[in-house]
């Protein structure tokens, strides 16, 4: 018979156990023992238990050297730490965490020992984030004691911790370590038991979808990452982070997370086999998706497939005035990065008084500029007297770029170009700035389907660094040799990609959003905790339903629309949730709401 539970608020985890001393086990252990508690770090690897110590060591002495710690604060957290390659050290231990590799088979034999050494009292938690909860649980002498605790890499910096629940686990444990985790400054997230758990459970179905991309030779690695980085504004991108977890674990997190969802969105991209069984791991062998110095080193050297800094592309076409055509954000903020980088610009709308506002918008822009000190009030002016108004896209007659930024609606956007074809030069350079419509059907309503492409801004066009370019099939190589060379100038990084749905950002961010949506539908997580797991443990700048919010849930649903229809792939189909908020006319801030509710302005 099971020992009931006693309250966790008179037993706190005062001596903590950690089996498998690799870099997260060290890492965890370091927390720890900062934390005040006594620490047992248990790898059967005598060099593995030498190797964490010297880790631990050399990160302290960093600590002090960066004024983290005092030379005595130092002294008593290492004194705090006693390493072991017997498990039966874990004897007197409150709560043992397990760190060992992702398989059953060494986390069964983990516990099925531990049953047998540790107090009836004991918690043990698994740091799996790949595996069962409720499976390894299920298999110990007390299943009620067992439940998951993830914590990220590298441990000692990043502050999110998922505390996962089995239908056999106890609530008081989960308050235990729930109060532990917020006692070393960590941020806990309740969630309950499916591969992935909230973080991972979203971040590997995105990085699945990055390494097919790479492998279909949509694009290449590194403008894949500038563009997740540029545009989504991540600490890395995909296929760099694919590196420095290591293919072959996200292989392993992939396979648990498929098995369990059939989602074809998170079987295994075939590259990440055959990087896995080739023994080219990533960061930690010298070799993934990219080259680097050493094995464990992070430098980037370069290989056969690094691009060449001066790659030899076509001579474009020469771009003095720029027309662009719209009168709303995007178009306004096109206009300004054009006229700031010495361009002559045209802005035309469908009246003259729509211009006016747009250019007006401009102005309030290069102010606040201004007023922060990042250009001078006579630089503001001089921009603003490069942007002539027009209320006729008869204006566009001399200019050798037009770029298009009216309403995302393929209808509209082919009858400008019609208009474009008639009114623009011979030699002009037709450019659309869609985010998710074809560029050839725009290309097609034109008698000169060569002199088209896509320029994929981003919003805030002044503030993002980004610009998507996007070939048909029948554009020139000169046009797109123009584009690179206007996007130089213009201080944004072009990145290159086909003309397919959503291009590099969309489609890859969107499904990642329709994601979370599912979880929330399901009742898996909270619109919160989801949230604040991606970007506590992901670092991205926004949670999942914040961004959703602000990008608007009926231009969210529309690009999932497109991606579903391009790809014809179950799993892009948009979350039914999504389709009820836009029915109910909740379409984010811009209405007062959406996921969540918002003051009226």
């Amino acid at each position: 018979m099971a020992t009931p539970l006693s309250d966790p608020s008179l037993s706190p985890l005062k001596t903590v156990a950690v089996v498998g001393l690799g870099t997260m086990g060290t890492g965890i252990a370091e927390v720890l023992a900062k934390a005040g508690r006594e620490v047992v770090g248990i790898d059967i690897s005598e060099a593995q238990a030498a190797k964490a110590v010297a880790a631990l060591e050399t990160a302290t002495a960093r600590a002090v050297e960066r004024g983290r710690l005092t030379e005595q604060e130092r002294a008593d957290l290492l004194s705090r730490v006693h390493i072991s390659t017997d498990l039966r050290a874990a004897a007197d231990a409150d709560l043992v965490i397990e760190v060992a590799p992702e398989s059953y088979e060494i986390k069964h034999q983990i516990f099925r020992e531990l049953d047998g050494i540790v107090r009836p009292g004991t918690i043990l938690a698994t740091g799996t984030n790949a595996l069962s909860v409720t499976r390894l649980a299920a298999d110990s002498a007390r299943p009620e004691r067992v439940l998951g605790l993830h914590f990220f890499n590298p441990a000692p910096a990043m502050k999110l911790v998922e505390v996962v629940s089995s239908v056999l686990t106890a609530p008081a444990a989960v308050t235990a370590v729930t109060n532990l985790a917020l006692d070393l400054g960590k941020e806990p997230v309740a969630v309950g038991d499916r591969p992935g758990f909230v973080a991972d459970g979203l971040l590997f179905g995105y990085l699945n979808q990055a390494a097919a991309m790479y492998e279909a030779k949509y694009a290449s690695r590194e403008d894949i990452d500038a563009a997740m980085r540029l545009g989504c504004g991540l600490p890395m991108g995909p296929l760099a982070l694919l590196d420095l977890i290591g293919v072959d674990t996200a292989r392993t997190v992939l396979e648990a997370m498929y098995a369990e969802s059939h989602d074809r969105l998170h079987a295994p991209a075939p590259i990440l086999k055959q990087l896995s069984e080739a023994g080219l791991t990533g960061r930690k062998s010298g070799r993934g998706f990219y080259t680097y110095e050493a094995p464990g080193n992070a430098t980037v050297v370069r290989d056969a497939l690094t691009p060449l800094e001066n790659s030899t592309r076509a001579p474009g076409r020469e771009v003095r005035s720029v027309g662009v055509a719209g009168s709303g954000t995007m178009a306004s903020g096109i206009a300004e990065v054009f006229a700031k980088a010495g361009y002559e610009v045209v802005l035309a709308a469908r009246s003259e008084e729509k211009a006016q506002t747009a250019k007006a918008r401009i102005g309030k822009s290069l102010s606040r500029s201004v007023d922060k000190g990042r250009m001078t009030a006579e630089a503001a002016a001089q921009t603003l007297d490069r942007i002539t108004t027009a209320g006729s896209y008869e204006a566009f007659a001399d200019v050798d770029l037009a770029v298009e930024a009216v309403a995302e609606d393929l209808e509209i956007k082919q009858q400008l170009f019609q208009a474009l074809d008639k009114v623009c030069k011979p030699g002009a350079v037709l450019a659309t700035t869609t985010s998710s419509l074809p560029v050839v059907a725009c290309a097609r309503a034109t008698s000169r389907p060569q002199d088209v492409i896509g320029m994929h801004f981003f919003n805030p066009a002044p503030a993002m660094k980004l610009v998507e370019v996007v070939r048909t099939v029948l554009t020139g190589e000169d046009v797109h040799s123009t584009v690179h060379e206007v996007c130089g100038r213009i201080k944004k990084h072009a990145v290159d990609c086909g003309d397919r749905a959503g291009f590099i950002v969309n489609a890859l961010l969107f499904p990642y959003l329709n994601n979370a949506i599912k979880m929330v539908q399901e009742h898996y997580a909270s619109l919160d905790d989801i949230d604040a797991a991606m970007k506590l443990g992901g670092g991205y700048p926004m949670g999942p339903f914040e961004l959703l919010d602000v990008v608007g849930l009926d231009v969210s649903l529309a690009i999932e629309k497109v991606l579903h229809r391009e790809f014809r792939d179950p799993g892009l189909a948009p979350a039914p949730l999504l389709e009820h908020l836009v029915a109910a006319g909740c379409l984010g801030r811009k209405t007062g709401r959406g996921f969540r509710e918002y003051a009226r302005r």
